[in-house]
């Protein structure tokens, strides 16, 4: 029987409890767990199948956060790891936070420029990559004064320490290094509407808090569950649910690491009794597009969410009718973590974000920072003093002082609350694009555009789409005495993809003769968004 939502009620959350005592290291949240109990069921796309028990898998860690420690890798240094949906990515983030190490998250589709970027900015001591991702940093041909260390795993690489060396004559034992709530855990990246992709700093204890909000009041994860969470690790999203929520809350995870194909992930759910799913609202939508979804039985699951933008009530309920499954919508960002959400479903408040988790640290403010009226649009901002918000924006502190208003953070989403406490989602207040999941600063794909011969001027805006929410659009001003053809357009595109990660790249293009601006030469971007 499916789980009945009206059963489950939110209880208050005790500001204190979210508070990590002040010598705290993350990773015992992961290591309390250990014990027989299946922590990890791998499959990949030709079938092969792995699992790993939560005492073997803190065993390994030992070994690698020995081997890093030996190497030279101290408390504080910050390691950039680009992995994928593998057990040892798990070994591989519980081993830096239990030796103290600052772990920069990044993704498989990230190109040279991206990586050099984050290796020089976060100064990464080293670099942890599975073997076949290599390609990128060995392109990179500036110079990266503070790298030590580059260390592969999965196969041995020419000129690349190898993971498994460094950990086959370690001990399985390992004592946690004695960080403080507010030492670095987590140095992510987000991208911005300007510039190079900001730094994000989260602590040991803002996993302590992320723990009690979004594991147990969001995904609703029990010990007896098996958790499907299909985010990818380069992004805050695995950090968030598929690493800390499920091996926090001493679940078993399910991981598939193959390409996503709908009828493939909804076989997956059957056949492996998943209780709780967590997808993308484009992996949601494709999946509804299915004719033969009455054939599949997903009894076992009795929580289903989606975050990441949006989702399109018609989902929503071919879902409730076919499975009697409530998609419950979630909004969080790489700066915080889920703020607002669907819990106890009220069923004429489908299409809304849901409610804030915390009501006394979440609200809408106007341009000065007071709380706007009900029904009308404001920024969604958070209190300065929420114990699951960022420390900082690293090395730029102008960003992180123009975050903030008064006392509180915002966040740059637009949207306004009912009378009932909903929150009512309106877009971007800059001009950040989300596309299925994926968060794309326009001035990356600008700077890739620019770089082509027959490109004159270019702006990059969100434009919506049935699928992936909204995808990424090009208005661009081609030189004199080029023209705009369907193989330039093809051209550009690939053009792109080998400057940028692939998804960035823009899937509409359009040719305009001059771009609208303001009276200061400001680009108007809103005049080139197309209009719902």
């Amino acid at each position: 029987m499916c789980f009945n939502f009206t059963d489950w009620r939110l209880t208050p959350v005790d500001f204190k409890s979210l508070i990590a005592p002040e010598h705290f290291n993350l990773a015992s949240e992961i290591s309390k767990h250990v014990s027989d109990k299946i922590a990890l069921r791998w499959e990949n796309e030709s079938g092969e199948t792995k699992t790993i028990t939560y005492d073997a898998l803190n065993k390994k860690a030992n070994k690698l956060a020995n081997g890093l420690t030996k190497l030279g890798l101290n408390k504080g240094d910050r390691v950039v790891v680009m992995t994928t949906r593998l057990i040892e990515s798990y070994v591989i983030y519980l081993a830096c936070l239990k030796a103290g190490i600052v772990i920069s998250p990044s993704s498989e589709l990230l190109r040279a420029k991206d990586l050099v970027y984050r290796l020089n900015h976060s100064e990464a001591k080293a670099v942890i990559s599975y073997y076949n991702l290599i390609k990128e940093f060995d392109q990179i041909t500036e110079e990266t004064p503070y790298l030590q260390f580059k260390i592969a795993f999965g196969q041995e690489v020419p000129n690349w320490l190898s993971m498994e060396a460094l950990m086959e004559e370690e001990s399985d034992t390992f004592t946690d290094a004695d960080t403080l709530k507010d030492d670095f855990a987590f140095l992510a990246y987000t991208s911005g509407t300007t510039g190079q992709p900001k730094g994000v700093v989260h602590s040991h204890g803002w996993g302590y808090a992320h723990l009690r909000i979004a594991a147990s009041k969001w995904l609703n994860i029990s010990e007896d569950d098996l958790v499907w969470a299909t985010a990818a690790p380069g992004w805050q999203k695995w950090v968030w649910s598929p690493f800390l929520s499920i091996l926090g809350s001493g679940a078993t995870g399910f991981v598939y690491n193959g390409r996503f194909q709908p009828h493939k992930y909804l076989q997956l759910l059957q056949d492996n009794k998943v209780n709780v799913l967590c997808c993308t609202p484009t992996e949601y939508r494709m999946m509804a597009k299915l004719d033969d979804l009455s054939t599949l039985d997903l009894t076992p699951l009795h929580t289903a969410v989606s975050a990441g933008e949006a989702l399109n009530r018609e989902v929503i309920d071919v879902f409730k009718n076919e499975f009697n499954i409530l998609i419950r919508d979630g909004y969080g960002q790489t700066e915080s973590t889920l703020l607002i959400a669907n819990l106890n479903t009220n069923v004429n408040k489908l299409g809304s974000m849901g409610q804030p988790l915390m009501p006394e640290y979440i609200e809408v403010v106007d341009e000065d920072g007071q709380p706007s009226p009900v029904d009308q649009v404001g920024t969604i901002a958070i209190k300065k003093d929420f114990p699951a918000l960022f420390q900082h924006y690293y090395k730029n502190p102008e960003s992180t002082a123009a975050s903030y208003i008064g006392d509180y953070f915002l966040t740059g989403d637009r949207a306004f609350k009912d009378v009932d406490n909903y929150y009512w989602f309106q877009g971007r207040k800059d001009d950040v694009i989300i596309s299925s999941g994926y968060t794309i600063g326009p001035f990356e794909v600008e700077d890739a555009l620019m770089k082509h011969k027959a490109v004159k001027e270019c702006a990059v805006v969100a434009s919506p789409d049935p699928v992936r929410g909204n995808v990424v659009k090009a208005c661009i001003v081609l030189k004199d005495g080029i023209e705009g053809t369907t193989e330039l357009t093809k051209e550009l595109q690939s053009f792109v993809k080998n400057l940028t990660a692939p998804y960035k790249y823009p899937r509409v293009i359009e040719y305009l003769e001059a771009l609208p601006k303001t009276d200061s030469g400001k680009i108007r971007r809103v005049a080139l968004r197309p209009q719902k």
